[in-house]
């Protein structure tokens, strides 16, 4: 990945992480809801922690592992945010919003994993 497209990968994992804390806080102040509302924050919000790690990465090796966390956070996060809509805690659109988003990422994320080990011949 080069520098423009991590960039646009931080960017958008930023903005994610943004949403996943007003959904938390909707979630809670609410739906009362403060167990698999918690494992969204924390998974949501790695997302683009581990971006920001990688982004320091002190070679190949360690950026690709911080980015296949990022990747793994994402895969994580659709499954909470699939568990919250069919436990009826997000509306269809709710749901259909957010989980775009997400996909998106883990899109972005998959590609950038692999072609990085491909790259690094792993």
């Amino acid at each position: 990945m080069n520098y423009e497209q991590g960039s646009v990968a931080f960017a958008k994992s930023k903005t994610f992480s943004l949403r996943i804390v007003k959904l938390y806080k909707f979630l809670c102040d609410e739906k009362k809801e403060y167990v698999l509302s918690k494992q969204l924050l924390r998974a949501g919000t790695s997302i683009g922690a581990n971006l920001a790690e990688a982004r320091c990465a002190i070679s190949k090796k360690d950026f690709l592992n911080k980015a296949y966390i990022s990747f793994k956070e994402c895969a994580e996060t659709l499954y909470w945010l699939d568990l919250l809509h069919d436990a009826d805690y997000l509306t269809p659109a709710q749901y259909e919003s957010i989980y775009a988003d997400c996909n998106e990422l883990y899109k972005m994320l998959s590609a950038t994993t692999a072609t990085l080990r491909s790259n690094m011949n792993l």
